[in-house]
């Protein structure tokens, strides 16, 4: 009967010879992981550390793969070239996601772990990075890290050049406690004046603004949607000949590394298209807007840059910002208005209704990050609890 092959990544027994210089060589077999046997040896001044020798060098045996592959030898640095590629291969990611990505891995983590192999970062060396990063920057910056860590490593294991990913034992992360603020409608107003008066008036160079702010604002506060997708709005994606108006959310507007500005056909998951009916004043907007365009091709967009191309979602966060400084408003960002409608809309018709607008699957991320928390319990209760009011002639 023939003898069992030495399973991949075990060695077999152990024989010792002594040294000249009146130690021992401890000698094994080992099967490295392109499938062959191969002698390993070590010395030491004893029977047992020269086996313990031997067991150092048998755990730090390079690998037999081909080239390209990854190993546990491979730098960190070479781990991250292969990820990107990878990402590139799959070609599952929307575009503006995979910059994300890359712009995290190189910004955020290549810097503090370049100098080591992949065998070298270990659980500890990673829980110390996230946790210095969440103290030192933000939750959110750690909490990027750690998705493209654990995305990366998770790569070295499906090429096994890890046995394990280091970014999973690491202490859970614990977000600090914050709450969802929306607008109240004096704010609304004020955010209204200021656009509408922003760099209006004598005594201001160049051309005044297009106007077109103060009308994003308006279609953000009456359909929910990000900036981006607001955007993206076309004219065929607008009805007003129904009352009340519709707008369908169907794309946003992205801005690739290296590529122009363009329309995306979904908007930020696939997902989460969806048709909305708008207020009067969001359609009213929208009215204006369609009869500057009527010469123009369904797919044209609503809004747009005075050479025609689709406005960037920075453009717009600019100039709000300026705006929002002009009126030493403080605190405001486009996903305010998202916050606030979310909030008004939960007041009136509940989270469900309100995840519904957002194009969530799940009012649990609508309560969690949209809706400003009420203290007020509904007065309702008040009529139920009457069942408890004492009978008549029974008070006292």
């Amino acid at each position: 009967m023939a003898r069992p092959r030495t399973p991949i990544g075990t060695f077999g027994e152990i024989s010792f010879a002594p040294t000249t210089g009146g130690g021992f060589r401890a000698r094994t077999r080992y099967r490295d992981d392109d499938g062959k046997v191969r002698r390993v040896s070590a010395t030491g001044a004893s029977r047992s550390e020269a086996v313990r020798n031997l067991k150092k060098a048998v755990a730090q045996r390079p690998t037999y793969r081909s080239a390209g592959e990854l190993s546990g030898d491979s730098s960190f640095t070479r781990l991250v070239k292969v990820w990107l590629s990878d990402l590139d291969a799959e070609a599952r990611l929307a575009p503006s996601t995979r910059a994300l990505y890359e712009r995290n891995m190189r910004q955020l983590v290549l810097p503090a772990f370049a100098d080591y192999t992949l065998r070298e970062i270990t659980v500890s060396k990673v829980d110390r990075y996230i946790k210095t990063l969440a103290t030192a920057q933000s939750h959110s910056m750690a909490k990027q890290a750690r998705t493209v860590l654990s995305l990366a490593f998770g790569l070295a294991v499906r090429y096994d050049a890890l046995s394990k990913n280091p970014v999973r034992d690491i202490a859970q992360m614990r977000k600090p406690p914050t709450q969802a603020m929306a607008l109240t409608l004096a704010q609304v107003e004020q955010i209204r004046i200021a656009a509408r008066s922003w760099r209006r008036g004598p005594g201001f160079a160049g051309p005044p603004p297009d106007g077109q702010l103060e009308q994003i604002i308006e279609v953000m506060l009456g359909t929910s949607a990000r900036i981006g997708e607001v955007l993206a709005i076309r004219k065929c994606d607008v009805d007003v000949t129904v009352s009340p108006a519709t707008v369908r959310i169907s794309g946003t507007i992205v801005s690739p590394s290296g590529g122009p500005t363009h329309r995306q056909p979904h908007p930020k998951t696939k997902t989460s298209s969806r048709t909305v009916a708008v207020p009067s004043f969001t359609a009213a907007v929208l009215r204006r807007r369609l009869e500057g365009l009527a010469p123009e091709e369904p797919e044209h967009l609503i809004f747009f840059s005075r050479t025609g191309t689709p406005l960037t979602t920075n453009n717009v966060r600019r100039r709000l910002r300026a705006v929002m400084d002009d009126a030493g408003i403080e605190g405001v960002t486009p996903h305010s208005f998202r916050r606030t409608v979310a909030t008004v809309v939960d007041r009136a018709g509940g989270a469900d209704l309100a995840a519904e607008l957002l194009g969530h699957t799940s009012s649990d991320i609508t309560k969690a990050h949209y809706i400003e928390p009420s203290e007020k319990v509904n007065p309702v209760t008040a009529d139920i609890l009457e069942a408890l009011a004492p009978r008549d002639g029974a008070e006292g």
